[in-house]
């Protein structure tokens, strides 16, 4: 699995607000824990939900920063534009995969 192209393509599907390519990028029980909206997001359907409000709610689009990779984690850090209230901001995502799909991943604004 080359993990940089699976997250420029997972990036371009946020931004392109494909709900059923987005979570075909995810195990059906995986789980997206959130920090800054203070929930955990749990399988397809937390994960959808998730994806709805934040980001296609707030019509956001993802830039991508810097990547750093180790064995099956990665670190993305990002910048998110949308219709929220800074208007931009960074972000993190720390990811776990498994069976050349997202495991975990935790979602952070900074």
């Amino acid at each position: 699995m080359d993990i940089e192209v699976f997250l420029h393509d997972w990036i371009a599907l946020a931004n392109s607000y494909n709900t059923e390519k987005y979570l075909d990028k995810y195990l059906e029980d995986a789980v997206l824990n959130d920090p800054s909206v203070g929930r955990k997001f749990v399988g397809h359907p937390g994960i959808r939900d998730y994806f709805n409000s934040y980001f296609i709610g707030y019509k956001t689009q993802t830039k991508f920063v810097s990547l750093s990779i180790q064995d099956h984690h990665a670190h993305l850090e990002v910048e998110f534009t949308g219709e929220f209230p800074e208007g931009k901001i960074g972000g993190t995502f720390d990811f776990t995969f498994k069976n050349e799909k997202i495991a975990t991943v935790k979602a952070d604004l900074i």
